[in-house]
């Protein structure tokens, strides 16, 4: 299941995200997102975890938890919109 985890801080490494959620489970893959051209975090990422039950414990149990003085938003990840191509506007 992929996990979507909101309002991190921008000092949170994937490490980090790692380690809160290897609590809850085996954690495949942790990814925070970074802006391409600052280079700094975007306040969010994603987790994989491989085990649906051991997935949900982990939303349960770390939404609204603090990580690195920020309350986490972490939900179910939901499929990429697809963007509308700007340039075709003109």
């Amino acid at each position: 299941m992929k996990i979507y985890v909101g309002n991190l801080s921008y000092s949170t490494s994937e490490e980090d995200v790692r380690a809160a959620f290897s609590q809850f489970g085996t954690v495949d893959s942790a990814d925070v997102i970074i802006d391409r051209n600052s280079g700094r975090s975007k306040g969010f990422g994603f987790v994989e975890m491989s085990n649906d039950d051991e997935a949900n414990a982990a939303i349960t149990g770390l939404n609204d938890k603090d990580l690195d003085g920020r309350s986490l938003n972490v939900n179910q990840a939901r499929p990429r919109e697809e963007r509308s191509d700007r340039s075709s506007r003109y």
